[in-house]
């Protein structure tokens, strides 16, 4: 009877590159040629979601891995040199971060280790909500700002390592903050494993020989300070990844406030500067102004100008949308922004605080000068919002009182009716607007003629403009007692307890300014933690055949080892290479092998001369490898099967390792086991199997063909109670079910094509209803 039950099966349209398991469901992400990624559940290979690809991120995805919680799922993206985190219930980008080079693989794991100190941290982390407030949902998209702050996950460390080409290593904590960048790994990553107790990296690498032939060669780096710096580690990477979210927070809300200034803010200026650009007299734009605000008449350039291009109901229309726009940007300012700032800078006093501690947080390479340069930073960027509420105050005032003239004086021009509540108006309201014309116009005249740039009466857009010119129309700081005491006073002019103001720059300027500090004052422990990491261990395994071999790892948390599966085709086909080595890099090391050459079944008689190979491998826990072998299709064809790692880890023959010769080039020496297989197999008819995806954790895997289109999936470990007959039965009708199921998904697929990729109905409901089934 077969060991494993078919629960689903598929024909995909398009070539699968990468396939994972969540390691909390039955979730399983794939990534295709398209650069298309998939989400599917275990039942019927149901299709959950599907996010296309886009310019913005890239089209070529290269690997993925999940987050240990599996609430995040992280892709590579090699056109484009990007590693973008998405969220698995909306399939939402939420953040993205450039690198290098491309990535070729990467490993998402979690620290277990267990003390006093980290427990007490893990239990007093969330001391910031008793003194920050929560950070407002973002207009028009509530639901992603919350999952942007969701993004810092749980407080128990977990690290994303990635491996790309020329030596490329790095190690982003919790996905989001890089601690470590690694340099000395040489040619390009084929897999990764970092240990729970993070005291070593094992890395998989394809190397190029001394004549020039590609090589796998197998490194264990070092990565004792992380281990024995970890409470420390756990700190410092919580705040940092604390400091990435609030950026990114802070980059939508400043996106938000540049959707709410719209362009008909712009039609003022547009229409005074074509009024300057075709006027005939010499008359200043002031003038033309103030003689319609004290004697009602006007030129008629001015009254065609006023009449025939503004117009009343556009001249309402403008009103309208700035004081719209105005106040949804103020609100934003207020908010979002200052809150922000406040956050930003509650974290990072409390990284410097950590700096100031040498004894613990200096070989972590914390800096205070560039933590302070940081936080200065940060003053300046909440000096430039404070200066842009001001701004916005001031210009929604002085609009209100200028249209509500202007509105009247256009009326009176097309002899229309004024309401009485606006034919009011006192000497210090036309006081107010002789003001503003003199301040906004006279200066813009001055402008456009040195500059041949157009009117700004509007002066709240060229905040928000992402541009490193400065400011067309800077504050007026005239009279400004607070600045005139600063520049008189010698002690407090370059006093750094005050933060800068950038009077000339944007709030867009600021902000990347902002942005380059802080990135700089990150990097820094980045660079001081990947110099500690040094190469323990390194073994030439084998030279690289034109069909490339497969490569498995694995870190077993309760013994603390790692284990390296390949194969070797040149040298054995029909064997399976095991390497095992502890992860503190200067225990032993183990290589063992076990061989197919003998090949046990319940369904067929045992012969001699019985060969088969392994395809793929992958391990299912600490003691199974779940294995894709490729049988003579006279006996089976493929089979998938589980096996027992138990017989050939007791094995206790020695190999001597000759370091000044490859492995394949000694492998005769390597203690080689026979292996029997039992009932744990199970015969992949009418399929040419070559990868296998699997999770020993909800007991599931995924097989799919070598031309990458066909693909079943099935429940490991089910006891099958019934008769022969009644499993016949049951096959033939989940074959059935099967064809009717594929067909109706197959038209869902293609609607869902049709329509760019858009997510499934409901599968957040889905999502979130087996998550809170799973926790009960």
């Amino acid at each position: 009877m077969p060991a494993f039950r078919q629960v689903g099966e598929k024909q995909l349209p398009n070539p699968v590159l990468c396939m994972a398991w969540s390691p909390k469901r039955d979730l399983i992400a794939l990534a295709n040629t398209t650069g298309e990624l998939l989400l599917h559940r275990l039942a019927n290979f149901q299709r959950v979601w599907s996010l296309p690809p886009n310019e913005y991120t890239g089209k070529e995805i290269t690997a993925i891995a999940w987050r240990p919680d599996g609430k995040i799922l992280a892709f590579s993206v090699g056109d484009t040199k990007q590693v973008v985190l998405c969220d698995v219930e909306k399939a939402e980008i939420l953040h993205l971060f450039p690198v290098q080079h491309p990535i070729s693989c990467m490993h998402w794991m979690e620290v277990i280790e267990e003390s006093s100190t980290l427990s007490s941290f893990y239990n007093s982390e969330d001391e910031s909500k008793l003194f920050l407030p929560k950070l407002p949902t973002l207009p028009k998209s509530e639901e992603k700002s919350d999952e942007i702050m969701n993004l810092l996950g749980e407080v128990r460390l977990n690290i994303l390592v990635l491996g790309g080409g020329a030596g490329f290593v790095e190690l982003y904590a919790y996905g989001m903050y890089k601690i470590a960048t690694l340099n000395g790994v040489p040619g390009t990553c084929r897999s990764l494993s970092l240990s729970s107790d993070l005291k070593s990296l094992s890395v998989i690498t394809e190397v190029r020989s001394v004549d020039n032939n590609p090589e796998i060669c197998y490194l264990q780096l070092d990565t004792g300070l992380l281990s024995d710096c970890l409470p420390e580690v756990t700190r410092m990477a919580r705040k940092f990844t604390h400091i990435s979210t609030l950026l990114q927070y802070l980059r939508l809300s400043l996106t938000c406030m540049c959707e709410a200034w719209e362009d008909i803010l712009m039609q003022m200026d547009l229409r005074l500067t074509k009024f300057v650009q075709e006027k005939n007299t010499s008359t200043q734009v002031q003038d033309e102004f103030l003689e319609l605000l004290l004697w009602g008449q006007s030129s008629p350039e001015l009254q065609a100008l006023l009449m025939n291009q503004l117009t009343v109901k556009g001249l309402k229309k403008l009103g309208q949308s700035i004081e719209s726009s105005y106040s949804s940007i103020q609100k934003l300012v207020i908010s979002h922004l200052q809150s922000g700032s406040e956050a930003l800078l509650y974290h990072l006093s409390e990284v410097k605080g950590m700096s100031l501690w040498k004894q613990k947080f200096q070989p972590l390479g914390l800096d205070s000068a560039a933590i302070e340069d940081a936080i200065t930073a940060v003053g300046s960027f909440s000096l430039k919002a404070n200066e842009l509420l001001q701004v916005i105050d001031k210009s929604m005032k002085n609009f209100k009182a200028f249209f509500r003239w202007l509105y009247v004086a256009m009326l009176r021009m097309c002899e229309e009716h004024v309401p009485p509540e606006l034919n009011k108006m006192t000497q210090k309201d036309i006081a107010f607007v002789a003001d503003f014309l003199s301040e906004h116009f006279s200066e813009n005249e001055e402008l456009f003629d040195r500059k041949g740039k157009y009117f700004n009466v509007e002066r709240v857009g060229q905040y928000l403009k992402d541009e490193d010119e400065d400011l067309v129309s800077p504050p007026n700081t005239k009279g400004n007692q607070w600045l005139r005491f600063l520049q008189e006073s010698s002690h407090l002019k370059e006093s750094p307890l005050l933060f800068p103001s950038y009077p000339q720059k944007s709030l867009h300027f600021v902000k990347r300014m902002m942005e380059g500090v802080i990135e700089s004052c990150l990097q820094k422990p980045a660079e001081v933690i990947g110099k500690s990491v040094k190469q323990a261990v390194f073994l030439s395994l084998y030279t690289v055949p034109e069909r490339y071999g497969l490569i498995c790892q694995w870190n077993d948390k309760k013994t603390n080892m790692h284990y390296v599966v390949f194969c070797m085709p040149e040298v054995s086909p029909s064997k399976l290479y095991l390497l095992r080595k502890g992860t503190d890099p200067y225990r032993y090391i183990a290589l063992m092998v076990e061989g197919f050459a003998r090949f046990w079944s319940v369904h067929l008689l045992l012969r001699p001369d019985f060969v088969c190979s392994c395809l793929d491998a992958r391990f299912y826990d600490d003691e199974i490898l779940t294995v894709v072998l490729d049988v003579p299709e006279e006996y089976r064809g493929r089979v998938l099967a589980q096996l027992p790692l138990g017989s050939a880890l007791s094995c206790e023959t020695e190999f001597n390792w000759d370091p000044s010769l490859r492995l394949d080039q000694q492998s005769d020496a390597i203690p080689c086991q026979g292996l029997v297989l039992g009932n744990q197999l199970r015969d992949l008819e009418n399929m040419k199997a070559q990868f296998v995806a699997v999770n020993g954790i909800r007991k599931v895997a995924c097989v799919l063909s070598a031309n990458l289109r066909h693909v079943r999936v099935f429940e490991m470990d089910v006891e099958d109670e019934e008769d022969e007959e009644g499993e016949s039965q049951n096959a033939s009708a989940d074959q059935d079910g099967l064809e009717t199921t594929g067909e109706g998904e197959q038209e869902a697929e293609d609607e869902a094509e049709e329509h760019g990729g858009e997510v499934y109905q409901k599968t957040e409901d889905h999502l979130e209803s087996e998550e809170a089934l799973e926790l009960s």
